[in-house]
């Protein structure tokens, strides 16, 4: 989704995020052993996303706010929806400008800047992290996101290669009923159905949904 807008997508072909293992940046071992690593490694994430820009797949989402009641579940640790005027996100895997204890996941703050550093302590006196989740950590927010997807008139599924679970496994619980848009110019789907293809990009994917979605419902 925020490929578009020059965020580097999590991980490349070769297995490497930026030129890191992932292990080494993305888990609590990593952590542990590294943390300075860690948190440079983060820091420098943080300010590509300040210098970027959502793109017009993030606006033309948040313009069909206009329309229907969206409810937007991602795994991007970005803040470019929000920032697109989306008003209701729900992130999976965390947001990296946000912090949290190392000691009580539950003690979250907001990071002012860019930076977080070895040092910077959380209201309850401990190191603050990244509010990331790392690879062997649970995702608490899939239970709400399962629960909007049973809601759901119509899914779409953007830049994804539906690989990642338990991320991967949410369009599953979409009612039959409910027609299912993938948009993503790589997807090894196969369309037929109630799935509707489109290879391509998320600007150009979802400002034509947008359009076709205007002219059915005459707004």
């Amino acid at each position: 989704m925020s490929a578009e807008s020059g965020i580097a997508t999590f991980r490349g072909v070769d297995g490497l995020w930026e030129g890191h293992r992932v292990e080494e940046v993305a888990s609590p071992e990593g952590f542990a052993a590294q943390p300075e690593l860690v948190l440079e490694f983060y820091n420098q994430r943080r300010r590509q996303i300040v210098d970027a820009r959502p793109n017009e797949g993030h606006v033309a989402l948040a313009r069909l706010e206009d329309l229907f009641d969206v409810h937007v579940i991602t795994q991007n640790i970005d803040d470019l929806h929000e920032r697109a005027g989306s008003t209701q996100v729900l992130h999976l895997h965390g947001e990296i400008r946000k912090a949290r204890s190392t000691r009580d996941p539950l003690v979250v703050v907001d990071l002012p800047g860019t930076e977080l550093d070895l040092g910077d302590l959380g209201p309850d006196g401990a190191q603050l992290r990244p509010h990331i989740v790392w690879f062997g950590e649970s995702v608490p927010m899939i239970d709400p996101a399962m629960d909007l997807v049973q809601t759901a008139d119509v899914v779409i599924v953007v830049g994804t290669s539906l690989q990642v679970y338990p991320a991967a496994g949410l369009v599953g619980y979409a009612p039959p009923s409910a027609p299912v848009h993938v948009v993503d110019p790589n997807t090894p789907l196969e369309g037929g159905g109630r799935v509707e293809l489109h290879r391509c990009g998320a600007v150009e994917g979802l400002t034509r949904l947008e359009a076709r979605w205007r002219q059915e419902f005459g707004a």
